[in-house]
């Protein structure tokens, strides 16, 4: 799939015009990771305030419209395009099956992505990226289409884990990672794991909680952020790190920095790319 559309670069110089269509997808992020580093990155859609996500009267969390665009969805699949593996959590997966999210677990399976799955092929990379389910509680349905893919699940949790949710998955025939010492999944153990299984780039759209801990472990490599223009409010809220402060271990640097005008609404959008120099 093509377009003309076009972004202005703010950052770095010079100011100019540029293809929406491969901004992110010619950074090969899929080739800066190695053996022992392995490159780990993630994506994040915010509003003015700060918002990723709102709370229903139940408190059920859910991603108003009004954050998403077409064009955001683009870059998301373009980083998704540059992965070994992808690493998930539990809540998405529920909330897959309950059909409040859409599957963003393969690419190139509508007309929009085809392009991409393509270049995965001609990078010499798997058709798939593989899958990383992080969960404390184990207690999430598994869906199909990773098997009817061919993409390797892994299982990350901690090692309070249940033993009987625990053994049921390894009965289904998937590998369980301890990465932690409490009930949760530790960004910092995970990665080596991850590393150790030869998984050289490392897409999180686990969300927050694993956000925090891959920042706090010092194993963020690269965080893509698109902020819309638009302040959304809510007393029910979640924000991009939801643990105490991080001090130093939160300064990022600015790597670049393109203006869409026109999403959403004529009110215009920001991609902003920001590197961890740690």
């Amino acid at each position: 799939m093509t377009t003309g559309k076009s972004v202005y670069r703010l950052f770095p110089p010079p100011f100019e015009d540029v293809a929406l269509h491969g901004l992110y997808l010619n950074l090969n992020l899929h080739r800066l990771g190695h053996a022992g580093k392995p490159f780990v990155y993630a994506n994040f859609l915010t509003s003015l305030d700060g918002r990723i996500a709102l709370e229903d009267a139940s408190g059920q969390t859910y991603l108003p419209k009004s954050l998403t665009t077409p064009d955001d969805f683009r870059l998301f699949l373009e980083l998704e395009a540059q992965a070994d593996c992808l690493i998930t959590h539990g809540g998405y997966l529920r909330s897959l099956q309950e059909q409040r999210l859409g599957n963003i677990l393969q690419i190139g399976l509508e007309e929009r992505s085809r392009d991409l799955a393509a270049w995965r092929v001609a990078q010499g990379l798997k058709p798939q990226p593989d899958i990383v389910v992080a969960s404390a509680s184990l207690d999430f349905p598994m869906p199909a289409s990773i098997r009817e893919h061919g993409q390797r699940c892994l299982i990350a949790t901690g090692k309070n884990a249940y033993p009987s949710q625990v053994s049921y998955w390894e009965s289904q025939g998937y590998e369980v990672l301890f990465t932690g010492d409490g009930a949760m999944a530790d960004g910092g153990a995970l990665v080596d794991r991850l590393d150790a299984l030869g998984y050289r780039s490392i897409y999180l759209i686990a969300g927050p909680h694993m956000l925090d801990t891959m920042v706090r472990n010092g194993r963020l490599c690269r965080l893509f952020q698109t902020i819309t223009h638009q302040l959304l409010g809510g007393e029910g809220f979640r924000t991009l790190v939801p643990g105490p402060a991080l001090g130093p271990h939160g300064h990022l640097k600015m790597r670049s920095l393109y203006y869409d005008p026109t999403a959403p609404l004529d009110t215009g959008q920001w991609f902003a790319q920001f590197e961890n120099l740690s």
